[in-house]
């Protein structure tokens, strides 16, 4: 069985494969946490949901921890 970092709310992960939008970014905010999992794409802001196990399976690693949800810059 993979052992499974521990994820907690705001946390910033890395995951496997890049965020389709135009930065390509690999680095998510989780905004969720219970059976599902929400994390939003720091470059682009999109949110998408996961279930835990998709996201076991796709998560790399936790990048780092927050307390707050990170705001984006405007252009």
């Amino acid at each position: 069985m993979v052992e499974v970092p521990p994820i907690a709310l705001y946390d910033v992960v890395m995951m496997k494969k890049e965020h389709p939008c135009e930065k390509r970014s690999r680095l998510f905010q989780i905004v969720r946490v219970g059976a599902d999992i929400k994390i939003r794409c720091l470059a682009c802001g999109r949110v998408m949901m996961l279930s835990r196990d998709n996201f076991n399976s796709k998560l790399k690693k936790v990048v780092s921890h927050h307390e707050n949800i990170i705001e984006l810059g405007t252009k």
